[in-house]
C-alpha cells in the first residue's frame, strides 16, 4: 500500500480514521495494514524532524567518506556493521565511486568528531582512508526546508 506509506513518511502523526477517510479504507483495514508493514520492517521507525539549532542546541555534524578494503566472503558488509554500531553515527551507505562508504556522525565539537574518526573509525582495520567534510549550514533536510519565514519579495514600485 504504497499510498499509505507515502502519506504516513509526511505525517506520522496522522490519525488512523483521517487515513482511512484520505484512502477510503475502514480503521480496521489501516490498522491491520500498519501492523503487517512494522511487523515487516517496512515502517522501521516514525521521527519528528527539528531544528536543533533554533531550539539552542549546536551541535558539529560531519560527513566522512570512508575506503576500505573489502573482507573476504563478507565484503564490505562486517566494517559497515561496526561503523553503524557507534553511538555518534547516524547514517552509513555503501556508496560506488571514489569511496567505499559515507558516514555521516554527530557530535558536540569539531574536537569531538575528530577524536571519533582518528581513535575509531581510522584504527578499524580494513579502513585504508578517511575524508571529513563538516557541514556549515542546513538548507533542506528529509525533503522539509529549514527556516523558510516567507517574506515579500516583490519589487517595491514607486511612483
Amino acid at each position: 500500500m504504497r499510498e499509505l506509506l507515502e502519506i504516513l513518511e509526511k505525517n506520522s502523526r496522522i490519525s488512523v480514521s483521517e487515513l482511512a477517510s484520505m484512502l477510503q479504507k475502514s480503521e480496521y483495514e489501516i490498522e491491520k495494514e500498519i501492523e503487517r508493514l512494522e511487523r515487516e520492517k517496512i515502517i522501521l521507525s516514525y521521527g519528528t524532524l527539528i531544528d536543533w539549532e533554533k531550539f539552542g542546541d549546536e551541535n558539529v555534524i560531519a560527513v566522512i567518506e570512508i575506503n576500505l578494503t573489502p573482507q573476504r566472503e563478507v565484503g564490505f558488509d562486517a566494517i559497515a556493521e561496526r561503523i553503524y554500531r557507534y553511538d555518534e553515527v547516524k547514517t552509513v551507505y555503501l556508496m560506488s565511486g571514489n569511496f567505499d562508504l559515507l558516514v555521516i556522525i554527530e557530535g558536540k565539537s569539531l574536537k569531538e568528531i575528530s577524536n571519533f574518526v582518528s581513535k575509531r573509525l581510522s584504527t578499524i582495520e580494513g579502513v585504508t582512508q578517511t575524508r571529513s567534510h563538516f557541514l556549515l549550514k542546513a538548507y533542506k533536510k528529509d525533503g522539509v526546508i529549514l527556516d523558510n519565514e516567507e517574506e515579500d519579495r516583490r519589487l517595491v514600485v514607486v511612483p
